[in-house]
């Protein structure tokens, strides 16, 4: 599985979700993951459950206040070296900070954050957790992706804050934008050799190494909102296994270039992407 010492700054460096019962959404994914997990905060706090896979972290699980007024989804979080400095940046591009910066139990410092078409996202300054140590690896994290209406401002608004750069590729079947950090793909050889001649390889799209998310438009009566993929080995039997644990499984498993997906829904509400690579 690939494995690292934390993320450069602008890239998303960690996911989780915050549930008034982090334990019995735990024992969902810990059932359809194959997911561990461990409280990591002081005794005497709200818990924040580590989620581990072959030992090392994918996500976590947070406790959120019963209150029925938030929506049940899974937050990115974009890394970066000052939480503070970055949350003014965000002000100043035109976004919102709905929480100021604040030490999150030791393991880093988060403040939560929202671009100017509402859009929710958090950013993570490192402490003892630098981010995911296992991604693209079946069951953990594949990517995140933003759903909005005006793919174009979003990403001035992206590339004002972080750096991003925005290209719209072609991928057979549909398009989409493809966000990349530049230098990101320097930093993945160091753990990876060779992984930008893998990629030219199975046809990826130019600059596809440097890609740390995508952007894609909002269909329907939907909110602007960020979303996870997850990488799995079978989207089939994850599907399936997904409504046997009580979740639902919103579109059922269907191929796209390269991929095989679908769209799930935890037993709280939280919806997520599964995505089996698929090149033949």
């Amino acid at each position: 599985m690939p494995e690292r010492e934390g993320f450069p700054a602008g890239v998303p460096s960690w996911i989780d979700i915050d549930r008034p019962n982090p334990e019995a959404a735990a024992a969902f994914y810990a059932e359809l993951f194959g997911w561990r997990f461990e409280n990591r905060m002081p005794p005497g706090t709200p818990p924040y459950l580590v989620a581990t896979l072959d030992g090392r972290e994918v996500a976590g699980i947070g406790m959120a206040v019963a209150d029925g007024t938030s929506t049940p989804a899974w937050n990115t979080y974009i890394g970066v070296e000052d939480a503070a400095a970055m949350a003014a940046r965000v002000r100043s591009a035109g976004g919102t900070v709905a929480s100021e910066p604040a030490d999150v139990g030791g393991l880093g410092r988060s403040a939560w954050c929202a671009d100017p078409s509402g859009a929710a996202f958090r950013i993570w300054q490192p402490g003892s957790l630098a981010g995911a140590a296992v991604v693209n690896a079946p069951n953990s994290w594949n990517f995140s992706e933003l759903h909005t209406r005006d793919p174009e401002e979003a990403g001035r608004f992206y590339r004002t804050v972080f750096g991003w750069e925005a290209d719209v590729v072609d991928l057979g079947a549909m398009t989409g934008t493809m966000v990349r950090l530049p230098g990101y793909a320097d930093f993945l050889e160091q753990y990876d050799p060779g992984i930008r001649q893998r990629h030219l390889d199975f046809g990826a799209p130019p600059g596809f190494t440097e890609c740390i998310a995508w952007i894609h438009p909002l269909e329907g009566g939907e909110a602007p909102h960020w979303g996870v993929t997850f990488s799995v080995a079978d989207t089939d039997a994850v599907a399936a296994r997904a409504r046997e644990l009580g979740g639902t499984v919103l579109v059922d498993p269907f191929d796209m270039p390269m991929v095989r997906s679908a769209v799930v829904q935890d037993p709280d509400g939280a919806v997520f992407s599964a995505s089996a690579f698929n090149p033949g």
